[in-house]
Order: C-alpha cells, then sequence, then structure tokens
C-alpha cells in the first residue's frame, strides 16, 4: 500500500509499504478523505511541540478488516476514527483535562492517516473514540469531525456566549471553523489575517469586521470598534507568537485570551506582565478534543449547522502528497483534502 510518512525534518517519502497487521482489538481502515493540518507542516518543519511527529489525523474510511474481540464494527462500516483517546479515569481526567491525560498522546493511527490503510488501534476503539458515520454524511465533511470538535472544546473552554464581541486571530480553515462555530452561539465576530482573499471569505461568512494585518494595527482598530474597550474573548487560531500579543492588546479588562493555535518550537514573548495581572486578563489554551466534542461535531456535520466542506479549495491524491505540501506551505489555499 501506499503512505506517506515523515522520515526527517523536512523529508516526506510517499511509498509502498506493508499493510499494517491487525491485533486483537484492532481495526484496519481504508482510507477515503484525511484533510491537510496546519499542524502536518509544522510537524514537517520541525516546530511542532505538542506530540510526535505522526501525519495525518483527520481520517475518514471504510473497515476493511477487524481483530478478534471487536464487535462494535464490521465490515464495510463507514467510520471516522480519533488518532487520540484519553482513559477518562485518572485524576487529569476527572478534573476536566482529558486531553492531557497521560494516555491521550500514546495512541495514534499506523503508519499515518495519509495512507491507503490504517490500523485503528484497540485502545482508541475501547475507549470510544471511533464513530459510524450517517450514510448522508460524507467521507469529506467526516474529515473534518476532529478540526471542528477541536474548536468545539476551545470555545467551551473560553466560555464563549452569545453576547460576547470575539476577535479570531487567523483567517485559515480553523479561524474560519470558529467563525461558523461563533455564528451558531450568536457572538458578534471580528477576524484578522494577512491575506485578503481568506479575509473575503470571513466576511462573506459572517465576520462583522475584517483587519488586513498589514494595513492597521490590529489592538488599535479593534478598540475603536468596540468603544474603546476591547473584545470579550481573543482566540489566536495560528501559530505565530505576534498573534498572542495581538490578542492581549486587544482583548478587554477581565477578558480570555484562548490560545489555541500550536506555537512553534521555541516561542518567547516579549510582554509586560504587569499588564496581565492590572488588567485581569484570564490566558487558556486547548489542546486537541475528546469524544464529547467529536460526536457534537459529527452532530453538527450531519445536521448542516456547519459547512465544512465550503473550505475545501484542493484536492490531491497520495501521489500528488509533496505538491499538496508545497501548496498549503504557501498558503495559496484553504482547506487540503488527501484521497487514495
Amino acid at each position: 500500500m501506499k503512505a506517506a510518512l515523515l522520515n526527517d525534518i523536512n523529508v516526506i517519502e510517499v511509498k509502498e509499504v506493508m499493510k499494517p497487521s491487525v491485533g486483537n482489538g484492532d481495526i484496519l481502515v481504508e482510507m477515503k478523505a484525511c484533510g491537510l493540518c496546519g499542524t502536518d507542516l509544522e510537524k514537517l518543519q520541525g516546530q511542532y511541540t505538542a506530540a510526535k511527529p505522526v501525519l495525518g489525523h483527520e481520517a475518514a474510511g471504510i473497515v476493511v478488516e477487524t481483530g478478534s474481540d471487536v464487535n462494535q464494527f464490521v465490515l464495510g462500516d463507514r467510520v471516522f476514527p480519533h488518532h487520540h483517546t484519553p482513559c477518562n479515569n485518572c485524576k487529569v481526567c476527572k478534573k476536566g483535562n482529558e486531553t492531557m491525560c497521560p494516555h491521550y498522546r500514546a495512541s495514534n493511527l499506523d503508519p499515518s492517516g495519509f495512507s491507503e490503510y490504517f490500523r485503528v488501534p484497540a485502545w482508541n476503539i475501547k475507549q470510544g473514540g471511533v464513530l459510524q458515520l450517517p450514510e448522508k454524511v460524507s467521507f469529506e465533511e467526516a474529515s473534518f469531525i476532529e478540526p471542528i470538535a477541536c474548536c468545539i472544546r476551545g470555545l467551551s473552554r473560553s466560555k464563549v456566549s452569545s453576547d460576547d464581541t470575539v476577535l479570531v486571530i487567523g483567517a485559515g480553515p480553523v479561524g474560519l471553523t470558529h467563525l461558523q462555530l461563533l455564528k451558531q452561539i450568536g457572538s458578534n465576530i471580528l477576524i484578522s489575517d494577512i491575506n485578503k482573499k481568506r479575509l473575503n471569505i470571513a466576511k462573506a461568512q459572517g465576520a462583522s469586521k475584517i483587519y488586513n494585518i498589514r494595513e492597521v494595527d490590529i489592538p488599535t482598530r479593534v478598540k475603536e470598534d468596540t468603544d474603546g474597550l476591547g473584545v470579550d474573548v481573543a482566540l489566536i487560531a495560528t501559530g505565530n507568537p505576534k498573534g498572542i500579543i495581538q490578542a492581549l492588546k486587544a482583548v478587554r479588562k477581565g477578558g480570555t485570551v484562548c490560545l489555541f493555535g500550536v506555537p512553534v518550537v521555541g516561542s518567547i514573548l516579549n510582554y509586560d506582565f504587569s499588564d496581565i495581572f492590572n488588567s485581569e486578563t484570564s490566558i487558556i489554551s486547548s489542546y486537541g478534543a475528546t469524544e464529547t466534542e467529536t460526536k457534537k461535531s459529527l452532530e453538527m456535520i450531519e445536521t448542516h449547522k456547519v459547512n465544512p466542506t465550503s473550505l475545501i479549495t484542493d484536492r490531491f491524491t497520495l501521489e500528488e502528497f509533496r505538491e499538496a505540501i508545497s501548496k498549503a506551505t504557501k498558503g495559496e489555499g484553504m482547506k487540503t483534502i488527501i484521497t487514495p
């Protein structure tokens, strides 16, 4: 089978490898669609800080083999497999920090979500990490379950409400996913980016204000547009540390800054933290998602409360994976989907 594997920093091989062996409790899935995420690009560049560099975690496909002791799924089932799942039993999980569970990052898709076939470990299945897809949810739509779930968790942790004004820093696929969810909540949405095309999409999808970072000082303009107060919540949907500074300066006193985008390795802020103390600014981070959020994500896709396929601009096959990486790195499109 073909698989796209990360062998070293900036070294990707699309090559023929053996299908993974299916053990007790495992399933083998034939990949039908897998989203290319910004974290995949960070892993490729050696800048990802959160977990081991396995590519492809936004995958959906068909069950083609089951190990012994698997009775939840049969051959032909259409599924979304979550690549990380917590134990739900340790103190960290019981305190509501499931994505910080020691087990959460220990399992993954084998060998990669970007492969013709991949093994889903028994642990993920046992923990409820594999969802069966309704027939009316396409594989492309299902490839958005994980990123939408992550955004749902981020907004929940930020305690966003309908009367909030929210600044989303970054109008890429993640930023626009947040925008769609914020529309469901009823919040007033401001969004910033350096890409005019992405900003125009954000405006068309419901942002009340768009800001080009190259043309205006974001905190100054945001304060002007919020009667001098600043936003209730500033959500950073980029890994660029400059976005964190902009968020801290654009949020109101007593407001919340959510670190959602993964900062690159070695990110250091030059910021006077006395301002944070004197303003009672809350800083929270949000990493990953649990099955609570993946189930909610699937429900929102199925009922058309979000429209993830509106973000797809590019489709590539595994054979074209390097081309897909090149285009995504240049920021020429929005969301890229990889198929066999």
